[in-house]
């Protein structure tokens, strides 16, 4: 059954929940423009993990959600919304079922219709929000922390996926090349920090060729992890520091000078390896795109997700377009925004939703 606007892009005024991963977000949106757009990230909360933490970032969901949807309501209330839209996956099943759980209660609660959004549709969504919305067809670049996909967009409200990744996903190769040189969460942006300080042609990293338009990104990450030991004395820095506190008193003297050369010459060289990776992984995703658009002829190209905030991606392609750095991580904006194109629920129809985690 179809809502208010639903599948037109209609003049509507949606209230959107986004809880897929490690944001609680929610936002208005009526029609294409942006009338407010709340998120409280828990990015500072899973730092001192490397990465999210499911159970933790659900919890803090759960405590978060309200408040969150309260802020971005404002001075409307729920009987000013014409439907209210959430996401249904992919991502954490558990953040996911909080987001869901509320959307249908508040929904519910007003008799309002539900539109159950694909996270990955709201990535793209967030190209046809206010004040320039793009136009299809073009070619996008989808990359974030899980999932890196080369679309065909004919039209709004859907894709035709041309290459994925094999492996990790372009967001997730920069947390783990984050961790290993031993920089903060969330790795991308730190990596995107230190990179400005280093020289990118410093270590010769390597782009995977793989069939078709597809990714991968496992060998590029490897090709690091073994740049690392190298510089590091071939110990890895925890392992080296372990082995320093367990042996004897002159040993251990011995050993912590030659750990301590090993990771002298590891923090000199941090920048460089940085730069080196980043260029690498950028390298992999813009040639892609350039391929794909040889293939299809599109005239136009837009990146969206959480690495489309890199500057050197952005860099790389030029004549690409971007969302707003706010609109490219996770928001709540982009969900209410693909729901202008989804189809909605009416009561009750949408009582036994449920979320998924993998992309259908």
């Amino acid at each position: 059954m179809e809502g208010p606007g639903a599948g037109t892009g209609g003049e509507v005024l949606i209230l959107g929940i986004e809880t897929s991963c490690d944001e609680t977000a929610a936002a208005l949106v009526d029609g294409g423009e942006i009338r407010s757009n709340v998120v409280s990230s828990q990015a500072e909360l899973h730092a001192r993990f490397g990465g999210v933490v499911p159970e933790v970032a659900s919890r803090h969901h759960l405590e978060l959600v309200l408040p969150v949807v309260q802020e971005a309501l404002g001075c409307a209330s729920l009987d000013d919304l014409e439907a209210i839209a959430v996401t249904q996956g992919p991502g954490l099943i558990g953040a996911l079922l909080v987001g869901l759980s509320a959307a249908k209660a508040l929904a519910w609660s007003r008799g309002l219709p539900l539109v159950p959004v694909d996270h990955l549709q709201g990535h793209v969504a967030s190209l046809y929000l206010g004040p320039e919305p793009l136009e299809p067809p073009f070619t996008c670049l989808l990359a974030s922390g899980g999932h890196t996909l080369l679309l065909d967009v004919q039209e709004r409200g859907a894709f035709t996926v041309l290459g994925t990744t094999l492996d990790d996903a372009a967001g997730e190769a920069f947390d783990k090349g984050a961790r290993l040189l031993g920089l903060g969460y969330p790795g991308g942006a730190e990596i995107d920090r230190l990179a400005r300080e280093g020289d990118p042609e410093a270590f010769a990293f390597p782009v995977a060729r793989v069939p078709g338009l597809d990714f991968s990104f496992s060998g590029v990450k490897t090709a690091l992890l073994y740049a690392v030991r190298d510089l590091d004395g071939g110990r890895g820095q925890s392992q080296g520091q372990s082995q320093g506190q367990s042996q004897g008193q002159s040993q251990g003297q011995s050993q912590g000078q030659s750990q301590g050369q090993s990771l002298d010459a590891l923090a000199g060289r941090r920048a460089d390896l940085a730069a080196s990776y980043q260029r690498a992984i950028v390298r992999a995703l813009a040639d892609r795109v350039h391929e794909a658009v040889e293939r299809t002829g599109a005239e136009r190209i837009a990146i969206v997700g959480g690495v489309a905030a890199n500057s050197e991606l952005r860099a790389a392609l030029p004549e690409a377009v971007a969302p707003p750095l706010e609109l490219c991580t996770d928001n709540a904006a982009m969900i209410a925004s693909a729901a202008r194109y989804a189809e909605a629920i009416l009561p009750p129809g949408y009582l036994a939703l449920d979320a998924y985690a993998q992309a259908v």
